[in-house]
């Protein structure tokens, strides 16, 4: 029988040790977080926080020289989409830099957290479409 490795696991506590020493400082970094998109008109500017939620929206005045409405909302929601996926982004990059690699919570049972962070709500499966 193979004795345990307990230089290993002496290592991996410290990492863990190491990690969870700066948790306070990783939460304010992350609740710091904001997402900041443009259209691609640059007529529309989105500023989301830390989960995504709109904070911020400045629409240019040139918008309304063509006033259609229903472009201007797809417009708007693609923008803060884009927002969000920028926090997102931040946001995972901080909580990587953060864990240790292998302790990395990619997927812990049937829950992939590293696509959760990464995914816009639209995109996320409705709980009748699970089930089917």
């Amino acid at each position: 029988m193979d004795r345990p490795d307990w230089n290993a696991a002496a290592g991996m506590l410290a990492d863990v040790k190491r990690a969870w020493a700066g948790i306070d400082d990783v939460q304010q970094r992350v609740l710091s977080v904001t997402g900041v998109a443009w259209s691609d008109d640059r007529l529309i500017k989105a500023v989301v926080g830390p989960r995504g939620q709109l904070v911020e929206l400045e629409i240019d005045p040139r918008v309304y020289r063509n006033p259609n409405s229903t472009a201007l909302a797809a417009s708007i929601v693609a923008t803060a989409r884009r927002a969000a996926e920028d926090a997102a982004k931040q946001t995972a990059a901080l909580i990587d830099e953060t864990l240790p690699g292998d302790l990395k919570l990619d997927q812990i049972g049937g829950l992939n957290f590293a696509k959760l962070i990464r995914s816009h709500d639209a995109d996320l499966p409705k709980e009748d479409e699970e089930h089917g």
